[in-house]
C-alpha cells in the first residue's frame, strides 16, 4: 500500500511496519494491537517488542470476524491513544472509512474506485482498487 520507495523519496523519517507488529497503546507493556499496516514517524517510539504509544497512520483490513473490533473498539483506542489517521479498508462493502482525528471526529468514506489522500503527507494517494 505505502511503499518503502514512496517514504524514502519524501525525506522522512515515517517507516511501515506490517503485522504481526506489536503496537502497545497505553504504558502498562502488556496490552496491545497488531494493527494490520502501522506507519511510525518517531523512532523513539521503537523498541525491540513492537512501538510504544500510537503510530501515526494506522490500517487495519475487515475480515468478517473483525469487523466490530476495527469499526468500533479499535476506532475507540487509536483516537484515545493519539493515533493521527485511522483507515479502515473493508472489502465487503468496497469502501475506506478515513478517520483523520487531528482535523474532526467524523469519517470520511472513499469508495475502492476513487484515490484517497493521506494527510500525514502531502502528496501521497492511495487507489485501493489497485490492490484487490
Amino acid at each position: 500500500m505505502i511503499s518503502m520507495p514512496f517514504l524514502m523519496d519524501s525525506g522522512g523519517s515515517c517507516e511501515v511496519y506490517p503485522a504481526p507488529f506489536a503496537v502497545f497503546l497505553n504504558a502498562d507493556d502488556q496490552t496491545y494491537v497488531e494493527p494490520d499496516i502501522s506507519v511510525i514517524c518517531d523512532k523513539n517510539r521503537l523498541t525491540d517488542k513492537g512501538c510504544n504509544g500510537a503510530p501515526d497512520f494506522i490500517i487495519e483490513i475487515v475480515s468478517p470476524g473483525s469487523r466490530r473490533m476495527d469499526y468500533s473498539t479499535k476506532n475507540a483506542l487509536y483516537s484515545d491513544a493519539g493515533v493521527r489517521e485511522y483507515w479502515i479498508v473493508d472489502p465487503e462493502k468496497e469502501r475506506t472509512t478515513i478517520y483523520r482525528y487531528e482535523e474532526d471526529a467524523a469519517p470520511v468514506i472513499i469508495p475502492f474506485d476513487q484515490a484517497a489522500c493521506v494527510k500525514i503527507y502531502e502528496n501521497l494517494e492511495i487507489l485501493i482498487s489497485s490492490f484487490v
